[in-house]
């Protein structure tokens, strides 16, 4: 059953380490299937307990799944694979469309930001016992969420949007708890679901979100967090419309004790409003990072949240890393007041070159979507070998699979890089992938 891989150890936390460590490494594949409990006690000699535990311990970790009689198998996307590993390396000469990265010429200069906050230091040492957030950083952070009519809440600085809602589902779920995700949706976000042990249940969306009837279904399948993009969705582009929020509050309020997480990444690099769904449920979250406007290395994001899910966040902060710095508050805050980034050139710039692909794509008959952000989702049934005729022709992108719980394949191009004079080339080449097959539109 298992090859040449011997599971071995005689606690429980051996044999959890001994089938982790193998399939970390790739001895033990994705989908194989495991010992019974029964078999590989009698094999280790040891109790049928010990394994049992073994067992429940890596399906908490998100490295196995069981299936009633059909027994124990490697998850098909172990939390120990990453899906950032499911990506096409592109060797020399390969343009490179799936890293996801913004434009580093549409971020901004941080010499000044930078030097600001260094004399403020050089005045005011950040020292331990001092406030977690910096009065400036969080006077502005407020003041921006208010103006897009975002509920008044404790904020907290978090170490990116991924860290937050790391936080935020670790502060109100349980290994098993099943969270409502969007399908496709954001890899690193799946990736987090099944390291901390939780069940992704998808939901389909459309251009604008989730869709109502797929999110209820998630949430009468006993979904107890729901995660939504409310713009610049990963991979799709959707925003959430005014009429669509309105639906899917009309639906959450339902389900009021639902834990609702909202990411607001594409703040400040799209020209949509944001309609926010946070309020409406007794926990919520709503997450704006700093990433994709002012640069991926700054690590901060801003949170708030109902005073409950803000203060358990914060506690917990307290114990490991304590706050985000408080120099790259300072940077940030500097950004901000200065207009370092103007949202409405940055939004058009990536606008005329997704809009640009998009139209040529739909000269040459495939559909494609991307309604804002940078990223432009071409659904296709052989995702294999469309991104392997892409590859070949100088193209690499990232396969469907990083990014779908069950939704049919695809592939996504970031827009980022691209220059007008990469569009007609580009559409030629994926229209040549996709071939003659009918492309259909998920959601």
């Amino acid at each position: 059953m298992l090859g040449e891989y011997r599971i071995a150890g005689r606690r429980a936390s051996e044999i959890a380490a001994s089938i982790e460590q193998a399939v970390g490494s790739g001895e033990l594949e994705p989908g194989r299937p495991l010992p019974p409990m029964r078999e590989l006690a009698t094999e280790l000699g040891v109790n049928p307990n010990t394994v049992a535990a073994a067992y429940r311990t890596l399906r908490e970790r998100g490295v196995i799944e069981t299936a009633g009689r059909r027994g124990s198998r490697v998850r098909s996307r172990p939390a120990s694979t990453a899906r950032g590993s499911l990506r096409v390396d592109a060797p020399p000469g390969v343009r490179d469309l799936g890293e996801g990265n913004p434009d580093a010429a549409l971020l901004p200069p941080l010499d000044e930001a930078l030097a600001v906050a260094a004399a403020r230091y050089a005045k005011e040492p950040g020292l331990y016992g001092r406030a977690p957030l910096d009065a400036e950083f969080e006077r502005l952070a407020r003041a921006a969420m208010d103006a897009d009519g975002v509920p008044a809440g404790p904020l907290a600085a978090t170490s990116g949007a991924l860290d937050a809602i790391e936080r935020v589902l670790a502060a109100h779920l349980r290994p098993g708890d099943a969270v409502a995700v969007e399908d496709p949706g954001w890899g690193s976000l799946l990736d987090l679901v099944s390291a901390l042990g939780l069940k992704p249940l998808p939901m389909g969306l459309d251009d604008d979100g989730p869709l109502p009837d797929e999110v209820e279904r998630a949430l009468n399948a006993g979904a107890r967090a729901i995660v939504v993009t409310d713009r610049a969705q990963n991979p799709t582009g959707a925003v959430v419309s005014r009429r669509r929020a309105d639906q899917l509050r009309a639906v959450l309020g339902r389900f009021p004790r639902t834990l609702l997480v909202e990411d607001d990444h594409g703040h400040a690099i799209v020209d949509q409003p944001l309609h926010p769904l946070a309020g409406v449920t007794d926990s919520w979250a709503f997450v704006r990072s700093a990433a994709k406007a002012y640069g991926p290395d700054l690590r901060v994001a801003v949170l708030t949240g109902d005073t409950v899910t803000v203060d358990r966040v914060q506690g917990r902060l307290g114990l490991g890393p304590g706050w985000v710095s408080r120099l790259l508050q300072h940077t940030c805050a500097h950004l901000w007041a200065s207009g370092a980034v103007d949202p409405l050139v940055v939004a058009r710039s990536y606008g005329a070159r997704r809009d640009a692909l998009m139209d040529a794509l739909a000269r040459r008959g495939v559909e494609s979507r991307g309604r804002s952000g940078m990223n432009v989702w071409v659904s296709v049934r052989d995702e294999t070998g469309a991104v392997a005729r892409l590859l070949h022709v100088g193209w690499a992108v990232a396969p469907g699979a990083r990014f779908r719980v069950s939704s049919p394949p695809g592939v996504r191009l970031t827009v980022s890089g691209l220059t007008q004079a990469d569009i007609e080339p580009l559409a030629e080449a994926v229209a040549s992938a996709v071939g003659p097959m009918p492309v259909r539109s998920y959601g």
